[in-house]
This record gives C-alpha cells, structure tokens and sequence, in this order.
C-alpha cells in the first residue's frame, strides 16, 4: 500500500494507492471523496454500541467507521477530512501510544486501534477535551483546522502551554494538566479559556485555527430572523 497527501497544509486530501487485493483502509464516517469502483465499501458501528456511544456522547466522533478493501492491485481511493486544513500521517510502530483530540481522527490501516480516554471532570471542565487512544502499528492519519504545528517537548521546550482547543494530538510520553487563563473574569469575558499545560518528553501537534473562535467570530453576522 502506498499514499501520498496532497493540498496541504489549505485542503488535505489523502490519495492510497492498493498494491495488493485484500489491503483495507478504516476511515472516518463521510470521509470517502472518491474511490475505484472495484473498491468494496463496508460500514460498521465503532467498537460496539457501548463505545460508539460513548464517543459520540463525550467526544463528538461519528458513530460510524467504512473500511474499504481492495479487490485488484492498482485500485486507489481518495479521502479527506470535513474541516479545511492540514492532514498529518503518523506510521505507528509496536509499543507506540498517541492521543487525539476528539474529532481529529480521520483514517488508519486495520493493525491500528483506536480506545477511549475519559478524562472524568477534568475533560468535562475543559470543555469537552475527550481522547482517542491510538496503539499498534500501521498508518494513521489525523487532520487539523487549519496548519499543523508541532512541537517537540523535553527536546525543543522544556514544557508548553497550549489553548486546549488547538490542541491536535500528543505521543504517550507527555503528561498534562487544565488550568484557567487568570480568572473568571478573564475565562468569561477576555476571550481566552482553558489550557493544557504539557511538561515531559514527547511530541505534540497543535491546529493553527480552531472552530469555536471561528464561530464566535461569525456570530455576530449571522441571520436573524424578524419577530412578527
């Protein structure tokens, strides 16, 4: 198997090439933008009905997962994530771990597997920071709003502090912890929020742009209907 990201860091799309029949890619629910005809398609729920829904209750993920296989070498499919941005490539190796931020992940090889990570009330106070573990070994890929920016802890930096919106994704030997930006007054009305505050040795991949300021940006030119 074969792929190659194309339009990054604007628009990532995904391109695999299939060299041998019985190749398969999971992907993200939706994610699929084109594929050969002889590709076959199957949908199923992500880690039984328990887990699925709880990843689609605490982490916004999609139910649902299609895994395509391949039927003839040669065949290729592209996919791309909802959000416009940067698609980053990870080759997972054995006792390799790297947590995603809900809603990054975007497509893997089956030798990877993705578990949960409930943070308790510490995820739920962060405003809905909810994990995915990823462990085993293969490709996987994940995307971002926007650019992806990494930085290296323990080598780079000695620690780092990162808007836990723009946080991406993060290898398992980073630890962390949530605080406020100041105080109340300074959660409520200036503008910032919560933080993650990275101290250890590891990588960490945060998003250049993250949805919930965009929103907030276009909230005031949205459409208000007249009351009669």
């Amino acid at each position: 198997m074969r792929h190659e990201i194309r339009h990054n860091p604007d628009f990532g799309l995904v391109q695999v090439f299939f060299d041998q029949p019985g190749e398969q890619i999971i992907t993200e629910s939706g994610a699929m933008v084109a594929r050969d005809t002889g590709i076959e398609m199957k949908t199923s729920l992500q880690g039984g009905i328990g887990g699925a829904l709880k990843r689609k209750l605490l982490g916004g993920e999609s139910l649902f997962q299609n895994t395509f296989t391949a039927t003839a070498p040669g065949q290729s499919m592209w996919f791309a994530p909802a959000p416009e941005g940067a698609i980053v490539c990870i080759t997972m190796q054995p006792g390799m771990e790297l947590f995603l931020q809900s809603g990054a992940y975007l497509a893997s090889t089956p030798g990877v597997t993705l578990d949960t990570k409930w943070q308790g009330a510490k995820g739920f106070f962060s405003g809905g920071l909810f994990l995915i573990r990823a462990y085993g070994q293969g490709y996987l890929w994940f995307n971002c709003y926007g650019g992806a920016h990494t930085l290296d802890i323990g080598q780079q930096y000695h620690g780092y502090i990162c808007d836990n919106t723009h946080m991406v994704a993060f290898t398992q030997g980073l630890q962390y912890n949530i605080s406020k930006v100041g105080g109340l007054k300074s959660l409520f009305l200036g503008g910032e929020g919560l933080v993650c505050n990275f101290q250890g040795q590891g990588r960490l991949w945060l998003q250049t742009r993250n949805p919930s300021s965009l929103a907030s940006f276009l909230h005031p030119f949205r459409s208000v209907k007249a009351k009669s």
